[in-house]
């Protein structure tokens, strides 16, 4: 039965005034359908109060409000917490909550699996299986708000907002499914809905050019880029996309994208690989990568320490290391902090999102044939550098 409904979770406000004019009902209704479903949380068409009698029966004949099926929900020993959704044919996706003090995170996936590959992550070493639905984007906001609420005790209806900031830095690369994921991010823009800041929205990309320049003309938000590495050859090998992208076309990318953007710098985030990637000389080449020219980019930079997977080749920058690579950064004006780690015993933590997908794409196979495994790269940029 469930089937032959429609799922309104991920309808945008234009597409909610359509469905009600099918039902023929007023588009103000489409409103208060909005807040019942993305303010209130509501799944159950009958609780609904202020919609007519006869809208009610429509909707619970025609519809439903239906987020991914959580099949399981851990929570870490430093509070983070991390759900695995099912999103039908064997595909699972993860989405993650980080609390602080000030503000609470949530991590959402935009795809299941991942086609990018970065050879760090864990994700990318799973495959890709497809992109997901806005429904399916917006339903982890959905199930994680009202989740936390739950969790607080909290009365039915609209609550204290538990969820401040929302990152697309789960599984998949969000600029590769730009439609889903700009409608979902419209739906946390609104104020029918979650009524969240464009500075506290963020799109992480791997650096899909095209399509960085479209967001910043259809929804510019905060923008975070993987980037990982100083120079093509060495991000060729780390961040494959890099061959279609070079950093040339990404760092000009990052420049018409302030022009846009709701800060003032785009948030580069850089995974410390010890002897690949964190050497002095490294540092001072990702100074002048951001600083040269007339036009530097206005950027942040995020360290974050390597949460190790079993790669052969790869692990952890030292913590001495990753302090003197920030100090470098730093002393030349640079806005660095170093990613604290959350999550990582139950593997929420960042590139450790691999949930229960299958390898449809045959990463690990194709990585063998190809001979592009982790130990090429520490033979060939360990203590190197294009400086």
């Amino acid at each position: 039965m469930n089937e032959a409904r429609t799922n309104l979770l991920g309808f945008s406000p234009a597409e909610l005034i359509d469905y009600c004019g099918t039902l023929d009902e007023k588009p103000f209704r489409a409103k208060q359908l909005q807040r019942w479903i993305h303010q209130f949380g509501v799944s159950d068409f009958t609780g609904m109060t202020d919609l007519a009698k006869s809208l009610r029966g429509k909707l619970e004949k025609y519809a439903e409000i239906r987020a991914p099926a959580v099949i399981r929900d851990h929570t870490s020993a430093d509070g983070t917490r991390k759900w695995l959704l099912d999103v039908g044919q064997g595909n699972a996706i993860e989405t993650v909550y980080i609390p602080e003090d000030n503000r609470g995170t949530l991590c959402v996936s935009t795809q299941a699996g991942c086609a990018v590959n970065c050879l760090f992550c864990s994700t990318g070493k799973q495959g890709f299986s497809r992109n997901l639905t806005a429904a399916e984007i917006i339903g982890q906001l959905w199930m994680a708000e009202f989740a936390l609420r739950r969790a607080k005790n909290m009365p039915e209806g609209k609550g204290e907002r538990q969820i401040s900031n929302v990152v697309m830095m789960g599984m998949g690369e969000p600029l590769f499914n730009f439609d889903a994921s700009v409608s979902a991010l419209r739906l946390m823009l609104d104020d029918n809905a979650y009524g969240l800041s464009r500075r506290r929205v963020t799109v992480s990309t791997s650096g899909v050019v095209p399509m960085i320049d479209r967001l910043a003309r259809e929804c510019p938000v905060a923008l975070a880029v993987s980037l990982h590495a100083t120079n093509d050859p060495l991000r060729d090998k780390l961040v494959p996309l890099n061959r279609k992208h070079p950093l040339p076309e990404l760092m000009a990318a990052c420049r018409r994208y302030l022009e846009y953007a709701p800060r003032d710098f785009i948030t580069f985030e850089y995974c410390m690989l010890d002897g690949i990637n964190d050497t002095d000389a490294h540092a001072k080449e990702l100074v002048r990568l951001v600083q040269t020219g007339p036009d530097p980019v206005s950027c942040k930079l995020n360290l974050i320490p390597f949460n190790s997977i079993p790669m052969p080749g790869l692990k952890r920058s030292s913590d001495e290391r990753i302090a003197a690579f920030a100090k470098i950064l730093q002393d030349a004006g640079i806005v660095t902090t170093v990613r604290k780690t959350r999550g990582e015993d139950i593997d929420a933590a960042c590139g450790l999102l691999a949930g229960e997908i299958k390898d449809r794409t045959r990463v690990k196979e194709r990585m063998a044939e190809s001979g592009m495994m982790p130990v090429s790269i520490v033979q060939d940029y360990r203590f190197q550098s294009n400086c």
